[in-house]
């Protein structure tokens, strides 16, 4: 893969490994080197795949070396979304991906005069909260009225806004982005509004598309994903996809459905390898589920949040931050 890096706990950049003083990067390992020589496995770090052959089963690397395959699996992941205004590329502009993104961060935002996270999902949150428990000056702005609106009803949804706002977070709802400003190095950021925030380092978390160029214009690549079956195979035979990629039938919730969270990812990558490797077949059956830090609160996510719900009812209270909030649909 592009990572450097073995593979490392990516949720973690955003929450724990912001807030401490020292980065700790051994806290950030799945698994070390080791466990790849004791099982086995050949590892290519820095090396991206520039061609994938279906039909004649081998892939073309980079650096221009051909691997032939008889079966695979299509983990390429996500990447951010970069908004469609002015100045995306400058410098001080960070879309928080991978761990050199997370110490670029790290590195720069206790210099700089202030952040401006733009977003309101879950990867901007998370990291806003972060970064207002090191004590930096932190705004948001986020096009919609409330934080987590593709996950939360109103009523929590200006809940979790008000918390932010008491714990120091400068929000300002509503407001779209229209560009960045400077001429090498981010100085201001407009809205369409036509307002102007003078920061010097921005968090961009406006989303993430998968990372399909490599099957583009293939089976293996669809307008929602990579299709594949409850068995997360793509109707290539011997090719999977996981993770990111994967737009499977979900067993449990009913339809077809992408999931971009970590948890999904792991257990998807157990199944998929366990179909590539042993004779009896696993199909994946995992209710969607994720979760969230930020500030003191811990969130669990459990169920289909594709659609908002119509109905909400809602166990304990705020104060404690202690609930359940039961979201129906029809």
């Amino acid at each position: 893969g592009a990572e450097i890096f073995p593979p490392y706990k990516r949720w973690i950049l955003s929450k724990n490994f912001l807030r401490e003083k020292e980065a700790n990067l051994k806290k950030l390992q799945e698994v070390d080197e080791r466990w790849f020589e004791k099982h086995k496995i050949e590892t290519r770090f820095a090396t991206v795949a520039t061609q994938f052959n279906i039909e004649r089963r081998l892939a073309v690397l980079a650096n221009g070396e051909t691997i032939e395959f008889n079966k695979a699996c299509l983990a390429m992941g996500s990447r951010p979304v970069r908004p469609p205004v002015a100045g995306v590329n400058l410098g001080n502009v960070i879309y928080l991906r991978t761990l050199r993104d997370a110490l670029a961060l790290r590195e720069m935002a206790g210099v700089e005069r202030g952040i401006m996270v733009v977003g309101g999902g879950l990867l901007a949150c998370e990291a806003a909260a972060s970064l207002r428990i090191m004590k930096l000056k932190v705004g948001l702005m986020h096009r919609d009225p409330y934080l987590l609106n593709r996950y939360l009803g109103p009523e929590t949804g200006a809940w979790l806004t008000d918390y932010f706002t008491k714990h120091g977070v400068v929000l300002s709802m509503g407001e779209a982005l229209n560009g960045f400003e400077g001429k090498t190095v981010l100085r201001n950021i407009q809205t369409k509004s036509g307002n102007r925030f003078p920061i010097g380092l921005a968090v961009v978390a406006c989303g993430a598309e998968p990372n399909l160029d490599l099957v583009r214009n293939t089976p293996l690549s669809g307008p929602h994903g990579s299709p594949v079956t409850e068995y997360l195979e793509t109707e290539e035979k011997g090719i999977y996809a996981v993770g990111d990629l994967a737009f499977y039938p979900d067993r449990i919730m009913g339809g077809m459905r992408r999931q971009t969270h970590w948890e999904n990812a792991r257990e998807q990558g157990l199944v998929a390898g366990a179909n590539m490797t042993g004779k009896k077949r696993i199909r994946y059956e995992q209710v969607p589920y994720f979760w969230t830090e930020m500030f003191d609160l811990h969130i669990d996510f459990v169920g289909d949040f594709s659609v908002l719900p119509t109905r909400v009812e809602r166990e304990g209270t705020y104060a404690k931050k202690k609930f359940i909030a039961r979201y129906y649909q029809g």
